[in-house]
């Protein structure tokens, strides 16, 4: 059962979400301040946390700055702020996701559910045309070769390949980005598009990524 923290200063906000998300298979706790929830975070695992930006003592972006030296747990931020800047913030300051309040428990659901999805794709090893593809260590490896893949390529190259033969748009492989914690801008992803092609096309895959003009990418 994955367990959930949520740090919430709001005690009737925090026990609705955790009524909700228990009610669905999860296992939660609830704490009210943000010092507390970095301390409970050194002594115990969460596979996820939900966390408030309004806290008591210490602001939510203190905390998540906080939480992103401790580790990589998912972080989804529960904002009132509206603004793309905000927005962009929050994600570039290491925020899986962000939800807008108020917001329907539903989305909520379906947002921790994404999340969780996302990272059991991104433990398993992938085949592509007998090549292995590992998330994890950032490799392609083909009869005793190599190809090491910078963090940005490697998930750009397993977004494409898990749409194979589908086009993918410039904002869809810069949202994933985004969702693995790594903002990258329009020029960026052009740079990294270029570059995970020609290290593709050094290790035997030449012309694999095919850009469709007006629409995006497709890997073939």
């Amino acid at each position: 059962m994955s367990r959930i923290l949520i740090v919430e200063d709001d005690r009737k906000i925090a026990q609705l979400e955790s009524d909700y998300l228990e009610s669905n298979g999860y296992e939660t706790k609830i704490i009210e301040d943000g010092k507390k929830a970095l301390s409970e975070l050194k002594t115990n695992h969460y596979d996820l946390i939900l966390l408030d930006l309004m806290l008591p003592g210490i602001s939510g972006e203190e905390v998540l700055a906080q939480i992103r030296k401790q580790g990589n747990t998912p972080v989804i931020v529960l904002t009132a702020k509206d603004g793309l800047d905000e927005k962009i913030g929050l994600l570039t300051s290491g925020a899986d996701d962000y939800i807008t309040k108020p917001y329907n428990p539903t989305i909520l659901l379906l947002r921790i559910q994404n999340i969780f999805k996302r990272m059991e794709i991104s433990k398993e090893d992938m085949n592509y045309d007998g090549i292995i593809v590992n998330p994890k260590k950032g490799i392609l490896e083909k009869d005793g070769k190599t190809l090491e893949l910078t963090k940005n390529e490697m998930i750009i190259f397993s977004f494409l390949l898990s749409n194979r033969g589908k086009i993918v748009t410039r904002d869809d492989l810069m949202t994933d980005l985004w969702n693995n914690n790594e903002f990258i801008n329009d020029n960026a992803l052009t740079v990294n598009i270029s570059r995970l092609r020609s290290k593709l096309q050094d290790f035997g895959l030449e012309n694999k990524i095919e850009t469709r003009k007006g629409q995006g990418y497709k890997l073939l």
